[in-house]
């Protein structure tokens, strides 16, 4: 997401300079404390609330079969409290995603990381899936409004390093939410509230941390009608959002597919425990995206498309095979491929869109790559939850959703490999 613009988009581009001697007043010692708070810290603080609230939404991902064992839901419930999250995070995108764009990144992602800490005290009390269906809904309604916010405001600081940090850091929490809770499942006690207890008080300090920085972004006029539910992207966008959405779409189905029947497919096809090696399987997918990104941030977006899409259709074909075969330390690998994949095309495809539109229209454009991500993220998970709990075929249904996400990646290939000989 190198931006092409980066002294028009700076934040402080549009601000006319304060003078000197108002910069900080004696009678705003708020003001000044949030002076004092430097914007690399200011960085790595927002940095750390897009991987802490992506490992909460991981996290349960490992204690769904302690759930069923403990409330003896089947499959199908599994599904729906796994959609119910991808539904409210993109209702959330959709009315308050652009909010941050007008009212500025701070009561945003204040107000998030509060209902955050809130949403964990939910999911340690839990004591059925009605309570776990809330908590659900209330994560993926912070979630959706912080993640835009987050994600401008990275990009308000340091465009280069909010490029990388966008595509880094949700991998590296998706990762860390699923291999501490699988670790906590069969380590620690308590597993069912531990994890979550840890993580309000991350979000209560994160919270804190957001009071004491100063406002990553600009202003403006507007924040009322921008509640209006909305899918638009900003017209320079458009095409270049076009040509991503495949890249998008293969890797969240993906990973929506790994978070969802994960546990189960570890179980039922490859004789392993599924708690530990669901949450292992999804970190390893996470954890490799975040590598390949860091290790290859210096490429071009178009590059990144190329690479990740061919890595995608590898992985996918590969883990496919390894399950055909029972081979357990195959698919890891295999999944550890595609996950570089993912990440290599969404850095990639978030790079091609936000590098087209000002900065005041970021939190917009991330909006609706999220959008399109979230779909991809439940709307399979959904469809695959529906056949195996009709079949209770858990290897049929992960080889159709394998050969779709290979075929979208092979498309997004296509379609980057062609602009890149047309440049």
């Amino acid at each position: 997401m190198t931006c092409s613009t980066a002294a028009a988009n700076s934040p402080t581009a549009s601000v006319a300079p304060t003078p000197k001697k108002e910069r900080v007043s004696t009678h705003h010692p708020a003001a000044a404390r949030r002076d004092n708070v430097g914007p690399a810290a200011a960085f790595w603080l927002l940095a750390s609330i897009t991987i802490s609230f992506l490992a909460g939404s991981s996290a349960p991902t490992p204690l769904y079969p302690v759930y069923q064992s403990l409330w003896g839901f089947s499959p199908a419930t599994l599904t729906v409290i796994f959609a119910v999250y991808a539904v409210a995070l993109l209702a959330s995108l959709l009315v308050v995603g652009r909010l941050s764009d007008h009212v500025g990144r701070r009561p945003v992602l204040i107000v998030a990381a509060i209902v955050q800490a809130i949403t964990m005290a939910l999911f340690s009390t839990a004591d059925g899936v009605g309570t776990l269906l809330l908590a659900r809904v209330l994560q993926g309604l912070a979630t959706g409004a912080a993640i835009g916010a987050v994600g401008a405001g990275m990009l308000d600081l340091h465009s280069e390093r909010g490029a990388v940090a966008n595509a880094v850091a949700p991998a590296m929490g998706t990762a860390l939410g699923a291999v501490v809770g699988g670790v906590m499942v069969h380590f620690l006690p308590h597993p069912t509230q531990l994890v979550f207890d840890m993580l309000a008080l991350i979000y209560l300090a994160q919270a804190l941390g957001v009071l004491l920085i100063r406002e990553p972004g600009t202003r403006r006029p507007g924040a009322v009608a921008s509640l209006r539910p909305a899918w638009q992207a900003p017209a320079a966008s458009r095409v270049s959002l076009i040509a991503a959405a495949p890249m998008l779409v293969a890797g969240w189905a993906l990973a929506g597919f790994y978070a969802s029947l994960g546990p189960a497919l570890m179980h039922r096809v490859l004789g392993l425990d599924a708690s530990l090696a669901g949450g292992l399987a999804l970190f390893l997918l996470a954890g490799s995206a975040s590598a390949a990104v860091l290790a290859l941030r210096r490429n071009n977006d178009r590059q990144l498309r190329v690479f990740g899409a061919a890595a995608l259709v590898a992985g996918m074909t590969g883990s496919l095979v390894a399950l055909a075969h029972e081979a357990a330390i195959a698919f890891f690998v295999s999944s550890m491929v595609a996950g570089a994949g993912f990440g290599l095309g969404f850095q990639g495809a978030v790079r091609s869109v936000v590098a087209k539109v000002h900065a005041v229209e970021r939190a917009a454009v991330l909006s609706v790559v999220f959008i399109v991500s979230y779909l991809a993220l439940g709307l399979p998970s959904i469809a695959a939850g529906v056949v195996v709990a009709r079949t209770g075929d858990v290897f049929d249904t992960a080889l159709g959703f394998g050969v779709l996400v290979v075929a979208l990646a092979a498309a997004a290939w296509h379609l980057a490999a062609r602009r890149h000989a047309d440049a």
